[in-house]
């Protein structure tokens, strides 16, 4: 279970310097990473504070998997002990399935380059997180 949360270390400390990159002005690897309407327009544009914030949250994320399996000695709160990997479960999970409309496994616009690549790459990664912190916690 160690190598799961190693692994799932990595691939949140991985997608958080992407996003710490993006917040600093980087361009590279980010022209299909927002959700886009048919006629090619943003859905939302995020700028470099939410982009930190989602840096920093996925930074938070993958230490909590490292803090869980031990590697780590940090103390909790009680309830983001026990609940803290369900709350990951949760929001990985809700990100797969969508918002019906641009985003997820059941998306009604399916054209843009976003929607390719989040059927192909986004989505199915986030199920996989999912899925694998739902073994790590109930295999723990």
């Amino acid at each position: 279970m160690k190598i799961i949360s190693i692994v799932l270390f990595l691939l949140f400390l991985f997608l958080s310097v992407i996003h710490f990159y993006w917040g600093f002005g980087g361009k590279w690897g980010s022209q299909a990473v927002v959700p886009t309407k048919n006629n090619g327009i943003p859905v939302f544009i995020p700028g470099a504070v939410s982009t930190f914030i989602v840096a920093v949250s996925l930074l938070s994320f993958g230490t909590f998997y490292l803090i869980k399996s031990g590697f780590i000695q940090i103390s909790l709160p009680i309830w983001l002990y026990k609940s803290g990997f369900w709350i990951l479960i949760s929001i990985f999970t809700l990100r797969a399935i969508g918002e019906f409309n641009y985003v997820g496994f059941f998306k009604k616009y399916k054209t843009s380059q976003f929607a390719v690549n989040d059927t192909k790459y986004y989505s199915p990664l986030c199920l996989l997180i999912s899925i694998l912190t739902l073994v790590l916690e109930l295999y723990k």
